[in-house]
């Protein structure tokens, strides 16, 4: 099947459907960071890790935390380049170095120079940090959205950053009207 780009879905968030054939992806919410003719990338932002805190990053870095530092969770962005370090943030805050602005509500940064701002208890008001990323080639997340993989929604700065991670995908299912108990794994065609 061929799917053709004419969605920009940057901005937006993506809703896993049941019966994702990827375990990784099971009930994820998506963040697009970017999303064109080239493909697409994305951080998953509600799957926290188990094993590592902000705090213990910024050890790991030997990055000094000041008083007004966060305590936040480390997030499971995605399968690609699991070691390398995203924040995404509202637009509050711009790195002097380098800062993907998604919107006017949403930004990316993945320079040091971020987690040495908040290691300060500076840098955005609201952030997620996330250890690797979702990434799409030409049309493939297209395709996966005509397969029944993914539902998408508008995103919103209060269910990216401040809902519980395990209520996001329900919230995310909610905002656009539907009920997880309804969903089905299997897609149709009208």
């Amino acid at each position: 099947m061929r799917v053709t780009q004419d969605l920009d879905l940057t901005g937006k968030l993506l809703i896993a459907m049941p019966g994702m054939g990827d375990p990784r992806f099971g009930n994820a919410v998506v963040f697009v960071c970017a999303h064109s003719p080239d493909g697409a990338m994305g951080l998953i932002v509600n799957k926290p890790s188990t094993d590592l805190t902000l705090r213990e990053l910024l050890e790991q870095l030997s990055l000094e935390r000041g008083p007004g530092a966060r305590e936040l969770p480390v997030h499971f962005g995605g399968p690609v380049e699991h070691a390398r370090g995203f924040v995404l943030h509202g637009g509050d805050y711009s790195s002097a170095i380098s800062t993907l602005e998604v919107n006017e509500t949403f930004a990316m940064t993945a320079t040091l120079d971020i987690l040495e701002e908040m290691a300060a208890g500076r840098g955005p008001a609201r952030a997620l940090v996330a250890l690797g990323y979702a990434g799409w080639g030409p049309g493939q997340l297209e395709a996966e959205i005509a397969q029944n993989g993914w539902l998408t929604a508008d995103a919103s700065p209060d269910l990216v950053f401040d809902r519980p991670d395990r209520d996001k995908w329900e919230a995310a299912l909610s905002a656009i009207g539907v009920s997880a108990l309804a969903l089905s794994a299997d897609g149709g065609r009208a």
